[in-house]
């Protein structure tokens, strides 16, 4: 460990030489001056990891001194030692950025523990992720053997991205390493829970099963629209859960968490196939026998989701809420995301308002977005990193806000997440067969039966049948399907690429969120 390099100033440095002793004798390297300006002087041409700066010293004062400093290095800790403690001072100094405040007389020990906490906060912190996740890895281990159900596969999922955030706090590769494979376990053994459930949920109306894109308006929005206090229902496209970690801090400076819930999205994981099915209240199946001539199936020409708000108007119907007020708002661009924020407020007169938020197209246009994200989200971090970042500078945050202080519920959720794909798998079809990564259909389909989820009947997983011995198939964990033609180009351009439609944890099992306003609450 490198040791770490302390200036002390102070003008009384004699009657402080224990006191360095002490700090000597831990294993830090000590400069001791005792006015402001040498310090400043030192500090220009030195590497000093930590300033302990006394604050009343004649000539140029403690305060003086920090601002100087500062602007020599802003990232230089400043712990600030004085014998006043009068609260003028205290805000003066917190204004100016000091990292620590000690007062007068100081003890050896209350130093060093300001010391520890500034320089080895970091490799503590790290250490202590590290020994935490060694103890909870066996936990998670266990509750993989343990036959989970759909509400343990939640929880499993929910502590996996806990640790995924986690790690980021701990300096140890090897540990990273080993989260990687617990996680890609995880996948594997929730691909064959998925195999051996999914059929039932939606073949059998009366099995046990979770709420799914098709019931998630009906159990997780309606109930919570009440006469008088608009609710928000915005739908943010493609959102995994630990994206929406990653934008939570920005939601609970206005509001507060009311639930933080999953639900499991339909498959294909895809937008056509999950938000049809939520706006609509029915499976994909079900909404192509009821609404013919607005479904598309994937090889027909036309847009597949034209039809949202009309299935949701069907859908208050079937539920028999016709009387709600409601607005149905779809943002593809910048232009429609500041109309947004201009018109926020008219939104207040209605019952509830969907507003539907196309993330990944806001990010990039169709054409690019795949060499775009390749660039900005090369690993989940960055993907994460990337959302926040959008989010925070969004005309849809910014739209929020405007709404913050009024009574208001808002409701969080999306349509189906992505996975990053790198395993690439060899699947021969006809010409009609679909070009999706993450799933496909079409005749004759042939591939890997390890390696993907297939339906034979589309029926049988609640979806159309394009056409005659149409079969679907899903891709499990980080697999992608490419064709035998052009193969080794195509796979090697989407290595590595968050993609949509198949079975993954991170696909199926995604965030809604319940809030309501804090300003609203007194």
């Amino acid at each position: 460990m490198n040791t770490a390099k302390i200036l002390w100033v102070d003008d009384e440095m004699e009657s402080l030489k224990s006191q360095i002793m002490f700090l000597e004798h831990k294993g830090y390297e000590v400069t001791s001056l005792s006015n402001g300006h040498d310090a400043i002087d030192y500090v220009k041409d030195n590497i000093v990891d930590v300033v302990l700066l006394d604050e009343s010293m004649p000539g140029i004062t403690g305060l003086e001194t920090l601002q100087k400093i500062k602007e020599i290095n802003s990232q230089i800790p400043i712990v600030l030692i004085t014998k006043n403690e009068t609260e003028n001072l205290m805000d003066e100094a917190i204004g100016s950025q000091i990292t620590d405040y000690l007062i007068k007389p100081v003890n050896p020990n209350q130093v060093w523990l300001s010391l520890k906490k500034i320089i080895d906060n970091k490799r503590l912190v790290a250490e202590k992720t590290t020994t935490a996740y060694q103890q909870q890895f066996r936990d998670l281990f266990m509750a993989l053997n343990d036959n989970p159900d759909y509400n343990g596969w939640m929880d499993i999922y929910k502590k996996l991205v806990y640790w995924e955030l986690e790690m980021k706090k701990s300096d140890s590769p090897e540990m990273r390493e080993i989260f990687q494979s617990q996680k890609a376990e995880a996948n594997l053994e929730f691909f064959k829970f998925i195999s051996k459930n999914y059929s039932k949920w939606v073949t059998n109306p009366a099995a046990d099963s979770p709420i799914m894109s098709n019931s998630l308006m009906k159990f997780k929005v309606f109930p919570h629209v009440e006469k008088g206090t608009p609710t928000f229902f915005v739908l943010i496209d493609n959102l995994r859960f630990d994206q929406w970690k990653a934008i939570q801090p920005l939601f609970t400076e206005n509001f507060r968490i009311q639930e933080e819930e999953t639900f499991y999205s339909l498959l294909p994981t895809a937008t056509q196939y999950s938000r049809n099915a939520i706006f609509a209240g029915m499976l994909p199946i079900e909404i192509e026998k009821q609404f013919p001539v607005e479904w598309k199936n994937d090889d027909e020409e036309g847009g597949k989701n034209l039809f949202e708000e009309q299935f949701l108007k069907a859908q208050l119907k079937k539920l028999r809420k016709e009387d709600l007020k409601y607005s149905y708002t779809k943002i593809t661009n910048h232009q429609d995301a500041q109309k947004l924020v201009d018109n926020i407020h008219n939104f207040l007169n209605n019952d509830i308002n969907v507003i539907v938020y196309n993330f990944v197209d806001m990010l990039s246009h169709a054409r690019t977005e795949m060499e775009v994200l390749k660039e900005l989200a090369a690993d989940e971090v960055s993907y994460r990193s990337l959302t926040a970042s959008w989010f925070e500078h969004s005309p849809l945050h910014h739209a929020l806000k405007k709404i913050a202080d009024k009574k208001i519920n808002l409701i969080i959720a999306t349509d189906h997440g992505s996975v990053r794909v790198n395993t690439p798998q060899k699947v021969v079809g006809d010409k009609q067969t679909t070009a999706n990564l993450r799933y496909k259909h079409g005749r004759n389909l042939n591939y890997e039966p390890k390696e993907v989820l297939a339906f034979r009947d589309p029926r049988q997983a609640g979806l159309p049948v394009p056409n005659v011995n149409s079969s679907f198939i899903f891709a499990k964990q980080d697999g992608y399907l490419c064709y035998p033609n052009n193969y080794n180009h195509f796979a090697n351009y989407y290595r590595n690429t968050f993609q949509h439609g198949g079975v993954s944890l991170e696909e199926m099992i995604i965030p809604v969120i319940r809030m309501t306003s804090k300003s609203s609450e007194a």
